[in-house]
């Protein structure tokens, strides 16, 4: 999955949408990813939804003849018709504090003492960080688990009816993975191909395993805080790989914008884009990251009028790196992932291979975002076992032919991507 993450508050009314989506499917993005749309509690949060069953007043224009619900529909018609799919954020952990559930159905919620309890989380100094516009659902113990399952699948019933067919399931390792298994098992036994993607950031590999196990299409991945040099992310990986795919991502509607976070460094942006989408099988980026937007999204607080002027244009080289991805297997799955040594400690050197075959793709990586750094070697074909000829299909500026030995600058944060095969075999083989 290539995700393009659609933040609903920077958007604004879906019936502004449609340049949003053609942007995104020109880029070469297939799912557009929509945080939650219903109608929220009194802090405003879109993950603090009072009513599951009304869209949220912001996303919907007053002038228009048509229902919200059929607003909605028009967009994700409208998205289809582009060929991409849409995914939305499937937040039943806890609803908002002042939501009539409260007071209609006090079985389903968790207490302490004897107030509704609010969703928590621990910081690494040990401090809680309490969400007290949230009210926190009791999955494990409610006197009622069979009615909060079944308006859990309503919710998704509801979503479904607007057009998603995609599901994030917000804080899912917070939820018993018996409740997913029959709730997933239910919708796919229905439509195999509505997706269930799993929030695990923050877990352990062992809670992610867990979760991801109990039928989740893919988890997402820790990838945009790696170093590109400790053990902890591809061990990670490993664990993880063969229970179900990861989404990298550069940053997300959590994080701090990373052209603000890198003070500009528009060759940080291109490094981390393209490790994210090509380091495992798929990759979500938010509005904004093509044009170097500096202000980080907000739940509550952001708008329509905080759309930026572009400072970058990287949509071309999205598309390139997308394309790249799209053309070869070996960046589609969870390939089988190894770091390789390199007398320039600068330099990452990853061999991917197919999971089925002998395909190898090989990823020359600047670790430095701000210096050249030169890359030489006797030989290249020796770190790869799979069928030649090696072939460099790198985004930018890619070499006709594989010179051995192989000696190339690499500008700050620049990546060279070969992969072993003929462009025949690899299209052939994406194609089944």
């Amino acid at each position: 999955m290539k995700i393009y993450n659609l933040f609903p508050l920077l958007a604004g009314p879906v019936v502004q949408w449609t340049p949003h989506l053609e942007r995104a499917a020109a880029m070469g993005f297939d799912w557009i990813f929509v945080n939650p749309i219903q109608t929220t509690g009194r802090s405003g949060s879109l993950y603090s939804i009072a009513d599951y069953f009304a869209i949220n007043e912001a996303l919907i224009d007053p002038a228009s003849g048509l229902s919200p619900e059929a607003q909605v529909r028009a967009m994700t018609d409208e998205a289809r018709q582009l060929g991409l799919r849409l995914m939305v954020d499937l937040v039943v952990n806890h609803c908002a504090y002042d939501s009539a559930l409260v007071q209609q159905r006090p079985a389903w919620f968790a207490y302490e003492g004897g107030a509704v309890a609010h969703p928590y989380c621990v910081e690494a100094d040990g401090s809680r960080v309490v969400w007290s516009d949230l009210a926190r659902f009791d999955h494990h113990n409610s006197a009622d688990a069979d009615g909060l399952w079944h308006y859990t699948a309503e919710i998704v019933d509801y979503l479904i009816g607007l057009g998603f067919t995609g599901f994030r399931c917000d804080a899912a390792y917070q939820i018993p993975a018996p409740f997913w298994r029959k709730l997933i098992g239910r919708f796919k036994d229905r439509d195999p191909d509505l997706v269930f993607v799993a929030e695990t950031l923050g877990c352990s590999p062992d809670q992610t395993r867990e979760t991801a196990a109990a039928g989740f299409d893919a988890v997402f991945n820790s990838g945009k805080w790696w170093d590109f040099e400790s053990p902890w992310l591809l061990e990670q990986y490993e664990l993880t790989r063969q229970v179900a795919p990861s989404i990298g991502f550069p940053e997300s509607h959590d994080t701090e914008r990373l052209f603000n976070e890198t003070n500009g460094n528009v060759a940080a942006m291109k490094q981390r884009y393209l490790f994210a989408a090509l380091f495992s099988s798929g990759v979500l980026m938010p509005i904004g990251f093509e044009y170097g937007f500096r202000r980080r999204l907000h739940v509550v607080e952001t708008t329509p009028a905080h759309w930026e002027a572009p400072a970058v244009d990287l949509t071309g080289f999205i598309t390139g790196v997308n394309q790249l991805k799209s053309r070869y297997q070996v960046f589609q799955e969870e390939s089988l992932t190894q770091p390789l040594a390199h007398a320039n400690p600068a330099i990452l050197l990853l061999r991917k291979t197919c999971q089925r075959g002998d395909r190898q793709a090989l990823i020359v990586l600047n670790k430095d975002p701000h210096h050249r750094q030169r890359f030489y070697n006797d030989d290249l074909s020796r770190y790869v076992q799979g069928p030649s000829p090696l072939r460099d299909v790198s985004p930018e500026c890619p070499q006709a032919q594989v010179p051995m030995p192989f000696s190339f600058d690499l500008e700050p944060g620049m990546a060279r991507i070969f992969v072993t095969g003929s462009s025949r075999d690899q299209v052939r083989r994406a194609a089944v």
